[in-house]
């Protein structure tokens, strides 16, 4: 029987990607007492690279909308792989997302929002979080939106 997050996430149509492999040196998830630690997750999409470039050039605020999303599923997909079951997590804590923009760029927060709204749509009052949402020169290779998370985990 699925857990109730699973069935949260079959009832919103949400699939998940398969958990991506680290590409460097560091574990996508560091679990230390009741807190789960994640790397930064990209716009990856089952070994994919999606939404490469920056916003404000290449993309504008909806884009990047979608990529925080995917990088929130991705966060999603390595919390699963690391716990074995969304039912343990307790709140999303904090997230930082970080938006590959042009110098002129302004609207970080409103990329933000992607990732947000995925985690309030998926654990509800649980979802809501503390946030950073940063505007950088670049991110690895060059996607538009990085994302890393703390939670709190049973």
């Amino acid at each position: 029987m699925p857990g109730k997050v699973a069935a949260r996430l079959a009832e919103l149509k949400i699939e998940l990607p398969k958990a991506a492999a680290p590409v460097a040196n560091y574990v996508p998830v560091v679990v230390s007492g009741n807190h789960a630690y994640l790397s930064g997750q990209v716009t990856v999409w089952n070994g994919d690279f999606q939404f490469k470039g920056q916003l404000g050039k290449e993309f504008q605020v909806e884009d990047g909308q979608k990529a925080a999303r995917l990088c929130g599923l991705n966060i999603l997909a390595q919390l699963q792989a690391a716990l074995g079951d969304l039912d343990r997590v307790r709140r999303c804590v904090k997230l930082n997302v970080f938006v590959n923009s042009t110098p002129t760029f302004t609207d970080q927060p409103k990329v933000a929002n992607g990732v947000s709204d995925l985690m309030a749509e998926v654990f509800g009052d649980a979802g809501k979080h503390a946030r950073s949402a940063v505007g950088v020169a670049q991110l690895p290779l060059g996607v538009a939106v990085e994302v890393d998370a703390v939670f709190e985990i049973a």
